[in-house]
């Protein structure tokens, strides 16, 4: 029997297909919504659902940003009065930096990985090893729905332990990988170092972290094929790679805009804005225009690969400076709880860098006069607030730039 090539005809369908059946999907969404959830009952007050009907129309919305998340969810806990379901009704409940917190509905594959698992070639029988976070935030979950909804086994190894891992790889020979390109190219080496067999490796869905060509090519030379899924906590996946390697493909369960960081106004194809997503299949937390914060921009023209879909080129910075360290979301505001904490701290600056490619951050302090001890007191802060560990560099007072930055990336990708 001929494998399929799609995950489904979704995919493949034509665009104005596509488009009358999203829309009939998205009138429904804004009633659920409108009826269920207080915070969009007040937002689309006057909006008619049904007078959606397409892309000019949804613009009409105002865009929800996350950056808005933290400070409604602490005027309204727990979710800001964004959940269409009670408690009780939702699967699980997460905690992510800010704090946010995230609800997973029951539905199987609630965040629609599979059918980016199924474009970087895993197929059912597969063995994944899931080095994402199963502790609080929903990463590891976020995956390993998608994963078992294709037919795989997975194994729930969760960021470090690496000699464990180690371990898990000789013994159960893990045929996939999911995770951030940095685990598991610590992974690799620590491997080769032991001269442990990864041979069992031939394909690798990435999440988390940006994927330089450089460190594409450097897994496709060891026989590991690579795809990306480009997914967040608030909405599971937006868009995921085929076998082209040509741009992101659009989720079928979401419609995505590009609109101008700080507004509400979708801008033109290939110009660069924040990406903005509307969820079309969540009852429990059924998100409307929502601003995730991330910087894109629309391909011309539908994938090589034949999937019809909205190509986006990828992740290409942040509209805020809220960022993504090996796969975690790091906030201003949580920097400044790091500062308050320390009476020494006259002003801070989260430096984010990747030298060799490796995601790496320090807090940089405007210190008078400070000590090792200082220094370890305030990286356990740190770490306790950011969920991350990072470095403390001692710099002179007033030495820190005027531009109103508290967190600074300095990343490249080559």
């Amino acid at each position: 029997m001929t494998e399929q090539k799609y995950y489904n005809n979704l995919e493949c369908r034509p665009s104005s297909e596509r488009s009358i059946d999203q829309f009939s999907k998205l009138a429904a969404q804004l009633t659920h919504a409108k009826t269920n959830a207080s915070y969009f009952t007040g937002l689309l007050k006057d909006i008619d659902p049904k007078a959606v009907l397409d892309a000019a129309a949804l613009s009409a919305i105002p865009v929800t940003r996350k950056s808005d998340l933290v400070e409604g969810q602490k005027n309204l806990p727990p979710f800001g009065g964004m959940t269409a379901q009670s408690l009780g009704q939702i699967g699980r409940l997460f905690q992510s930096p800010g704090p946010i917190y995230d609800p997973e509905g029951r539905q199987t594959d609630y965040w629609r990985t599979g059918r980016a698992f199924y474009a970087a070639g895993f197929r059912a029988g597969d063995v994944v090893l899931n080095t994402l976070s199963y502790h609080m935030t929903p990463g590891g979950f976020i995956v390993e729905s998608g994963a078992r909804a294709l037919g795989c086994a997975v194994i729930p190894a969760g960021p470090g332990n690496t000699e464990q891992q180690l371990e898990i790889i000789r013994d159960l020979k893990p045929t996939g990988y999911c995770g951030t390109p940095s685990f598991l190219r610590i992974l690799l080496e620590k491997a080769d170092a032991q001269d442990i067999d990864t041979s069992c490796f031939t394909k690798a869905l990435m999440t988390g972290e940006a994927l330089p060509p450089s460190i594409r090519d450097w897994f496709e030379g060891r026989a590991i094929h690579v795809g990306q899924v480009y997914a967040t906590a608030d909405l599971g996946a937006i868009a995921y790679e085929s076998n082209v390697n040509e741009g992101l493909i659009v989720d079928e369960g979401v419609l995505v805009e590009i609109v101008r960081p700080g507004s509400n106004d979708p801008v033109a194809t290939g110009e660069v804005g924040e990406v903005v997503v509307t969820n079309l299949s969540s009852a429990a937390y059924p998100l409307i225009r929502f601003g995730t914060g991330d910087l894109s921009a629309v391909l011309e023209g539908e994938s090589p690969c034949g999937r019809t879909n909205m190509r986006i080129k990828g992740w290409m910075g942040r509209a805020d400076q809220t960022t993504k360290i090996k796969g975690m979301f790091v906030h201003p505001g949580q920097v400044d709880q790091v500062v308050k904490a320390h009476k020494e701290i006259q002003k801070g600056r989260l430096v984010v860098s990747n030298d060799d490619n490796r995601d790496a951050m320090t807090l940089q302090c405007e210190v008078s006069a400070g000590n090792d001890g200082l220094v370890k007191e305030i990286a356990q802060t740190v770490q306790t607030i950011c969920k991350l560990r990072g470095g403390v560099e001692f710099v002179t007072p007033g030495s820190l730039v005027n531009d109103g930055k508290v967190i600074d990336d300095i990343r490249t990708y080559e």
